[in-house]
């Protein structure tokens, strides 16, 4: 297993490359399916309602984890 693990995580690394944007989509695509998924799950909302508060957030702190990785990479230097 730890082959297994080892290998998604080279792939992984492979197709992001350190770039901050493609880490940024990642993170939001996953933020967004996450959020709706609670905020259906909890609170009982309408699939619609969920889906647009799962929406609004995470592209918010997406833009915001781009920033921060951007930043992270050039004071790394």
């Amino acid at each position: 297993m730890p082959e297994i693990r080892h290998g998604i995580f080279n792939v992984l690394r492979k197709i992001l490359g350190g770039n901050s944007a493609i880490l940024a989509l990642t993170y939001t695509l996953g933020h967004i399916i996450i959020a709706m998924t609670c905020n259906y799950f909890i609170t009982g909302a309408q699939l619609q309602l969920a889906a647009v508060d799962a929406l609004v957030e995470p592209i918010i702190n997406g833009f915001w984890f781009y920033i921060l990785h951007t930043l992270w990479k050039r004071f790394q230097k």
